[in-house]
């Protein structure tokens, strides 16, 4: 009885072995799946950056500004979508609605990520609303995209926006309520914190936060070589 036992025992402990083996085996099949995942997507070059944030974080000022630094071309998303569809953002709004024009944002965003494929260095400022929008965040996680967030004190955001807007002559909706400001900022915040980086702009000036970024991101200016009357 003893020795049936014991060779119980042994079978059972042998059973128990056979599941170990395809696990050692199957490693190497999750690893090879990685590598060609990483495969299927091209990623964008270091010489794009993507600058997201509220209104009054700086976007456009300090896209412009590290544009000239580094020798590279500035440009604002809305300014594609208007030169696109042929009308003002306000017009999109008002004639078509915010669904027309979050696909006209989504078009121009995908035409201009497949142009960076190319190895154009870009800075681009989004609007406030494109990177909250799930599919404008897929497409720029899927190219692999460098994502910068222009953040700052939402009291400072809305005394920034107010002085444009009286420096500007031009009345903006969501300034008409300082609540209303606050409460889409705290919601859109959430969001932008999945950006690549994130840059506190509040009481700084603009070469300041540039300077950060460049330093962040190991940005490289490019050498400009003029032949022919062309850039290369």
């Amino acid at each position: 009885m003893v020795k049936s036992t014991s060779e119980n025992a042994l079978t059972n402990s042998q059973k128990k072995k056979k599941p170990e083996r395809p696990s050692r085996r199957s490693a190497p099949k999750s690893r090879t799946r990685v590598q060609l995942g990483s495969k299927r997507v091209p990623a964008l070059p270091v010489t794009a950056v993507f600058l997201v944030g509220f209104m009054g974080a700086g976007k456009t000022s300090v896209g412009r500004a590290l544009g000239h630094r580094l020798n590279w071309i500035f440009e604002d998303l809305d300014d594609r979508i208007q030169q696109r569809d042929g009308r003002t953002i306000a017009e999109i709004f008002r004639d078509s609605g915010e669904l027309e024009f979050r696909r006209s944002e989504h078009a121009a965003l995908r035409e201009l990520i497949e142009e960076l494929h190319a190895g154009v260095a870009k800075v681009v400022a989004l609007g406030g609303g494109a990177f909250v929008q799930p599919g404008n965040t897929a497409l720029l996680k899927k190219s692999r995209a460098k994502t910068v967030f222009l953040d700052a004190p939402v009291e400072e955001l809305w005394h920034r926006c107010c002085q444009q807007a009286n420096e500007a002559g031009t009345e903006r909706p969501l300034l008409q309520s300082q609540t209303q400001f606050v409460e889409l900022h705290r919601a859109r915040r959430k969001i932008y914190l999945n950006a690549s980086r994130t840059i506190e702009t509040g009481g700084r000036s603009i070469e300041a936060v540039a300077t950060d970024l460049i330093q962040q991101l190991g940005l490289r200016k490019l050498e400009i070589r003029t032949q022919q009357g062309e850039i290369e």
